[in-house]
């Protein structure tokens, strides 16, 4: 018997598969990433990462559960691969930068099985200096006519100990939670973006690019550092139904040393999408704008009709003039549709979007906005009833175009699972997620619908962004987090930190309608909001979209005109952006050359700590003077105490290779403006 201990542990070692080898391989242009394709004894496909000869990701699997076949998880063999090199630039008609790079070494490999079924599947990696994306190709076979897929097998094995960014799925409030900072062994199912810190510094962001016809990808920790593909789930059925030939949404990871290079290499999202198919989308317009929205949540007008309607022609006429005075190209008003009296939430089923109220004189108002050289921008909230939709856009749309309408907000408000749809054969409706694959149709749509009227789309309660604006550039903005709203109503509040989270974590998706700028820094019945009027000013700059709200009413401007300085001259349309400085959740400062001019403009933002940043100028243009218009907190600003309004309005003149320290209060911020000199 003293022998048996001895012999059960040859035996297992027996059984065990032979370890995994590395059948093929890339690395980035610059030979600081690479990836490597390994196969198991048991035929199990997998892939690791190093940066610089450290390892990130262990060997992590790839696969497939089916609702209606065996799985795709072993006995496979490599048929084929290729190597191809990429290298272009293309421009965005509106961004971050004017001009992106795409500059890749790209891998396909053919995998196929060595049992009966002898199912093969394509797996290709694309690899940037700043990160790795890649994608399950399901070429069309006999035995694989169509995919009904139960899981996706894909794993993400951290190859260090790590601390981790995250918000949860599967969750009421869809997208809108407070991000947690956690060791990765606490995470529970996450949504992605997901951000982590390995223990030697690096950072990745995990999260996929070009979500079409597919279920979002949610991620999802196993043991120790393995974390795994999590698929939105369908209402009934497979999580995907789709006919081969297809390729699946892009695996991505981003790469970088610090968090500062994590939001600068964003643009490889961009870069596994399809270019533009709309052709000529000169009729996209970035802009500011404001609206009858804030006085809702604060509970001092109403949606609904009656005493409180705040969507009354008289009202939009005046928020016209506002705009009209003011600079601004937009006015959204919310509430001018009939459907709002009684139960909406999560209903939807009364909305008309192409019906005003009777007090609302929508083609009027169109015409004097026009006059004034101001456009309304609609509203079309659907309470996530996407069926009720789809039967009244088109109508919709063709409504908009009519009176010169070119943006569209949509909004899909419901608890998650409340998003409905005719998906059957039988025409029944039935409960999807908002981010499943019933929603990626349905966005798309409306986006696809919207394009060939002119009207651009802003989605809120969206599906997550995944860079397909690069592919479609009127999907302009969506929400998809916890925007300035819940500063009016929210318990909690987004506390300080929330903006420096979002930079590293949800802004790596893409543009964000989070709708800054309430200097009055009050909530609903006067409660304060957790920051400092320079910080409102400075998120203009941090939290980046094509379109921009000046959220509060237009009475608080007046009341703090120097500020208001700010929110009026700042662009929403950028040449250039640079990350200067950043931690996760703790500080950022970011810079934007403005695309329309000359002139740069800087953001920083803080979390409950006072700080200050000191930069170096070294962005600005050489051979030029620049006066810097500087908006800082005040010397007593604390977002606790009732000094948060407190500002310094400065100038100076500076120039490239300066240095320029930035005081940030508690919850604080800086914004500048470095107008050019000849």
């Amino acid at each position: 018997m003293r022998f048996l201990p001895a012999l059960l542990a040859l035996l297992a070692l027996a059984a065990a598969p032979a370890s995994a080898q590395v059948v093929a391989s890339v690395a980035s242009p610059d030979a600081s990433i690479k990836v490597e394709v390994t196969l198991n004894g048991e035929g199990r496909a997998g892939y690791q990462i190093s940066r610089l000869g450290k390892p990130l990701i262990a060997e992590s699997h790839l696969g497939f559960l089916f609702t209606d076949a065996p799985q795709m998880l072993r006995n496979f063999a490599l048929e084929s691969q290729a190597a191809t090199d990429h290298d272009d630039t293309w421009s965005q008609p509106w961004g971050e930068w004017t001009n992106v790079r795409d500059h890749y070494r790209e891998l396909r490999l053919r995998l196929r099985e060595t049992s009966a079924l002898h199912r093969a599947l394509d797996v290709v990696f694309r690899v940037f200096d700043n990160g790795v994306g890649f994608r399950y190709e399901f070429p069309d076979q006999a035995s694989l006519h169509q995919a009904n897929i139960a899981e996706e097998l894909t794993q993400f094995n951290l190859a260090q100990p790590a601390e981790a960014w995250w918000c949860e799925a599967f969750e009421s409030n869809r997208e809108e939670y407070l991000y947690h900072h956690t060791p990765v062994a606490e995470i529970g199912i996450a949504q992605t973006p997901l951000t982590v810190k390995l223990a030697d510094g690096t950072h990745i962001a995990f999260h996929e690019a070009a979500l079409v016809d597919y279920a979002g990808m949610n991620i999802a920790k196993v043991v120790g550092g393995n974390l795994k593909a999590v698929l939105t789930p369908a209402a009934t059925g497979p999580k995907v139904s789709r006919a081969a030939p297809f390729p699946t949404p892009w695996r991505v990871m981003l790469i970088s040393p610090d968090a500062a290079g994590l939001y600068m290499a964003n643009p490889l999202i961009l870069n596994l999408n399809e270019p533009d198919k709309l052709g000529d989308v000169s009729w996209v317009h970035p802009r500011k704008y404001v609206g009858i929205w804030w006085g809702m949540h604060l509970d001092t007008q109403s949606w609904a009709s009656g005493p409180k309607h705040g969507a009354t022609t008289a009202n939009t006429r005046a928020m016209i003039d506002f705009a009209a005075k003011n600079g601004f190209g937009g006015v959204l008003v919310e509430g001018w549709n009939q459907g709002w009296d009684g139960d909406w939430f999560a209903n939807g089923e009364s909305f008309s979007f192409t019906q005003p109220h009777p007090d609302f004189d929508l083609p009027g108002l169109a015409a004097y906005g026009k006059s004034r050289g101001v456009v309304l921008i609609g509203h079309h909230e659907t309470s996530a009833n996407a069926a009720h939709y789809e039967e009244q856009m088109r109508a919709a749309f063709d409504l908009d175009q009519r009176l010169g309408i070119d943006a569209v907000k949509t909004g899909y408000v419901s608890d998650a699972g409340g998003f409905k749809t005719k998906t059957g054969p039988d025409g029944a409706i039935r409960y999807e997620w908002h981010e499943g694959q019933a929603a990626s149709v349905h966005h798309l749509l409306v986006v696809n619908e919207a394009a060939k009227r002119h009207v651009a789309i802003d989605t809120h309660e969206p599906i997550k962004d995944t860079g397909l604006r690069r592919t479609y550039p009127n999907w302009v903005s969506r929400e998809g987090q916890r925007g300035m709203e819940y500063n009016a109503w929210g318990v909690p509040k987004n506390p300080p930190e929330h903006e420096a989270n979002l930079v590293f974590t949800r802004m790596l998706g893409g543009p964000m309608d989070f709708t800054p700028g309430v200097l009055s820094l009050k909530g609903r019945g006067g409660t304060d909001i957790l920051s400092t009027m320079a910080k409102q000013l400075a998120l203009y700059v941090v939290i980046y979209s094509p379109i921009q709200m000046a959220a509060d009413l237009p009475e608080n401007y007046a009341r703090y005109p120097g500020a208001f300085r700010f929110i009026k001259d700042v662009p929403t349309d950028w040449s250039d952006t640079r990350v200067l400085n950043g931690e996760v959740g703790d500080y950022v400062t970011i810079a934007r050359k403005d695309r329309r001019s000359n002139d740069w403009y800087l953001g920083a933002v803080t979390d409950e700590n006072a700080r200050t940043l000191d930069v170096a100028l070294d962005f600005l243009d050489s051979g030029r003077s620049y006066t810097a218009q500087i908006y800082r907190d005040g010397p007593a600003a604390d977002y606790r105490t009732d000094a948060r309004h407190a500002i310094t309005i400065e100038k100076r003149t500076v120039r490239k290779g300066d240095k320029i320290s930035l005081p940030l209060a508690p919850g604080g911020g800086e914004a500048i403006r470095f107008v050019a000199g000849r």
